[in-house]
């Protein structure tokens, strides 16, 4: 199954590249990139999982009920996406179902980074999607954790898609820079190893981030954002349910097909 997720969030990146905007910016340009995903994933009658932060959540509740009336699953992605305590586990769990009306049973820390699986236990979610097993400088060193999907603490870990062998990252980052023929390879190499593909991005990839004055990006985070992302995104659905006949669903309705030990 190709598991498509998104992380909905306040779009609050430029500040890691010594850039500020607006609460207001912020909002509006994630929005922008939520309305183009579902227009996507309305298109090619996939659906998808979006991780999504009760900051983000509270000022688009239009988005929200879309979202769930269309059949995705909503999971969180913490209260906010720059601020993390333990407590926000339960409370943004809490606060998403309340909004939605849906139960949350799905966790994706902000950036991916470690979070304290008893936590997440206690907060009473059934699986967490944190995990990215791969080597990145100064981001990820987790080569010693499993490529696949694992039980810790009584939770799914539910990792990020990698290769096999060598553990080529095959997120966001990945989608944008490589040719995108070598994207699919690697794409197609690990499902046919893992029997399904998890693979994560972000609703301001689907928005112009060329502005180097406004956001300060480099080159490599910018690149085949915008309109070339919607177009590189619909190429990738359409050659996965058409030419390999992959089937897509919600993180939720995969971990239904796992067998129970």
């Amino acid at each position: 199954m190709v598991l498509l997720s998104f992380d909905i969030e306040e779009f609050d990146m430029p500040f890691e590249y010594g850039k500020t905007i607006s609460f207001e910016d912020q909002i509006s340009i994630s929005r922008a990139g939520t309305i183009a995903i579902l227009d996507i994933l309305d298109k090619y009658e996939v659906k998808a999982t979006f991780f999504c932060t009760v900051t983000f959540a509270e000022n688009i509740p239009d988005l929200i009920k879309r979202i769930t009336d269309t059949g995705h699953e909503l999971a969180s992605h913490g209260y906010y996406h720059s601020d993390f305590k333990p407590e926000h586990l339960l409370q943004s769990k809490q606060k998403l179902e309340e909004l939605s009306g849906k139960e949350i049973i799905g966790y994706r820390m902000a950036r991916m980074m470690p979070v304290d699986e008893k936590e997440i236990e206690k907060a009473g979610y059934t699986y967490n999607s944190s995990i990215n097993p791969t080597y990145l400088p100064s981001r990820y060193n987790n080569f010693g954790i499993s490529r696949t999907y694992f039980i810790k603490d009584n939770v799914l870990q539910l990792p990020a898609s990698v290769s096999p062998l060598f553990r080529f990252p095959l997120f966001w980052l990945s989608f944008h820079n490589l040719p995108l023929a070598m994207y699919k390879t690697l794409a197609n190499w690990t499902y046919k190893k893992d029997n399904y593909l998890n693979i994560y991005f972000h609703p301001w990839e689907f928005t112009d981030l060329d502005d180097f004055e406004r956001f300060g990006f480099p080159g490599y985070v910018r690149k085949n954002t915008g309109a070339k992302m919607i177009q590189r995104m619909e190429n990738l659905i359409v050659w996965l349910k058409a030419k390999k006949k992959y089937p897509f669903g919600t993180i939720q309705q995969f971990i239904s097909t796992i067998p129970k030990k």
